[in-house]
């Protein structure tokens, strides 16, 4: 796969991907920040790199969405207020640099932003974003802590016909009538990705550990199911024998590897589907006395600690999942308001790091 094109800095044209049609060259100006729960620093080298943004791989099925078809009408973007929500503790590198995107592109465009963390509470998200709604927010970017459960939040903005783009996880509802678009990675596509990159790594045999993400949204679903389909597809002596939830967090990374390590002390591999329970692995297998290599790690996001681990000798490689939404985002809701047609489901082109670029793509990792 091609590594990630990226958004230009005051690019005059809009992106084409299927039946995203994006238009108009970016506002620039002083932004208002509105920032209520969040101190992250917009002017974060992981968000202003020139090279940071996303490309668009496709757009799903190619099914579309505008204004007419959602209900609402056209209003000038730079004059709105935009409410984001973003849903866990800013300790994750990936929350990090979304966050940091987000509020970095809205300060380029001169657009009123106002924020909210959920601090990884479900209930907090719920209640973060109609407070958002009620603050005035004319549009939302939603990254969900969860799939299911929006109801409450979907009622309040449909009554309002405020538009919704979600980021990096999708809501169980219907698009262009609950939200507008989804944009985000591949997430089956990633997990076999890691599958092949397991499959060279462990010669395709031996046994795999798979450390889950957290439950309860399609990322972990969808990251799991790509692995194990392309394992059973590809390397049918390669035995997956343990799975367990790590919640996504470095600490629960460790302490489920810890296990592993007691129960299945030859493991060849471990699948983490998130980079920091890969590094809670590391922790782990570093420990137990194990030398670099000695279990082959796969893992998915890019962050650089992550990338450093291969050049380290510990991963054998890192899946991206890239996580600066805000270019992107923005561009979409633009288009949207103008009367444009956007796609419902904008999937993103991803990266890979091997030991093969590790070192010197390491500066383009989060």
């Amino acid at each position: 796969m091609t590594q990630t094109a990226r958004f230009r800095r005051n690019s005059s044209r809009a992106l084409l991907a299927a039946g995203l049609v994006a238009s108009l060259a970016l506002a620039t100006g002083c932004a208002k920040s509105e920032d209520d729960n969040e101190g992250s620093d917009t002017s974060s080298s992981s968000a202003q790199n020139e090279n940071a943004g996303q490309e668009v791989a496709s757009s799903g099925d190619g099914k579309t969405c505008d204004v007419s078809a959602y209900g609402g009408k056209k209003l000038d973007l730079k004059g709105a207020t935009v409410g984001f929500s973003q849903s866990e503790k800013e300790a994750n590198p990936f929350r990090i640099a979304e966050t940091a995107s987000i509020k970095a592109e809205a300060e380029k465009r001169g657009i009123k932003l106002l924020t909210a963390n959920a601090q990884s509470q479900f209930s907090k998200q719920i209640s973060d974003v109609q407070d958002l709604i009620a603050k005035g927010a004319d549009l939302l970017v939603i990254a969900p802590l969860n799939s299911d459960g929006w109801e409450p939040v979907l009622r309040a903005a449909g009554a309002k016909h405020i538009p919704i783009v979600t980021v990096d996880r999708k809501i169980n509802a219907t698009a262009c009538k609950d939200y507008v678009s989804f944009i985000g990675s591949d997430f089956v596509e990633q997990g076999k990705r890691a599958a092949d990159q397991m499959i060279e790594a462990t010669g395709g045999k031996g046994t795999v550990a798979i450390l889950l993400g957290a439950a309860g949204n399609n990322v972990t679903t969808e990251r799991t199911k790509g692995f194990e389909d392309q394992i059973k597809a590809k390397a049918p002596d390669l035995k997956i024998v343990f799975k367990q939830t790590g919640e996504f967090a470095r600490e629960k990374g460790q302490q489920v590897t810890e296990q592993l390590i007691q129960s299945k002390p030859d493991i060849s591999g471990i699948y983490a589907e998130n980079d920091e329970m890969g590094l809670g692995a590391v922790n782990a297998l570093k420990s137990a006395g194990k030398k670099a290599g000695a279990v082959k790690i796969v893992t998915v996001d890019g962050t650089r600690n992550a990338v450093q681990g291969i050049v380290d000798g510990w991963i054998s490689g890192v899946i991206e999942s890239n996580p600066r939404f805000g270019p992107l985002a923005f561009q979409t809701l633009d288009s949207f308001t103008k009367g444009d047609k956007v796609g419902q489901d904008i999937v993103i082109k991803d990266s890979a790091y091997t030991e093969a670029n590790a070192k010197t793509d390491l500066d383009k990792a989060f």
